[in-house]
């Protein structure tokens, strides 16, 4: 398998209306965000965790969970019709970091394992090379 540099983004903007603060909430002993966080930082393909966020709250919380580096998002970009589209792109356009892939991992998916994170980028990535 050829493998490109792989960096995970994690989108975790505060203005949730459903569910106030919804990224932040604590499921166990840790935050949604941490689940994710942590999950990421084990991964075998994953270099580098990226969260974007429009709250310093957040991202604060976050660096508690280890080493990842905080993207603040404009409010212009963090709103209720904000799409993936525009965030991806702040991302892209605020970072200086050669990557091949972006693994979009999302807060509120806590549970999810991290062999399922390494095997859908393994496939991802071996789909590519075919």
């Amino acid at each position: 398998m050829k493998v490109n540099k792989v960096i995970a983004v994690i989108p975790a903007r505060s203005g949730s209306k459903s569910i106030k603060d919804k990224n932040i909430k604590k499921l166990g002993s840790k935050h949604l965000i941490g689940w994710s966080i942590e999950t990421c930082l084990k991964s075998k393909f994953i270099s580098k965790v990226y969260v974007s966020t429009d709250s310093k709250k957040y991202g604060k919380i976050a660096r508690q969970y280890g080493p990842v580096e905080i993207l603040l998002r404009p409010k212009k970009i963090s709103g209720d019709f904000s799409t993936d589209y525009q965030m991806i792109k702040h991302v892209i356009e605020n970072i200086d970091d050669d990557y091949g892939y972006i693994a979009h991992i999302r807060p509120t998916t806590p549970l999810r394992k991290l062999s399922d994170v390494n095997s859908a980028i393994k496939n991802f990535i071996n789909s590519i090379w075919k």
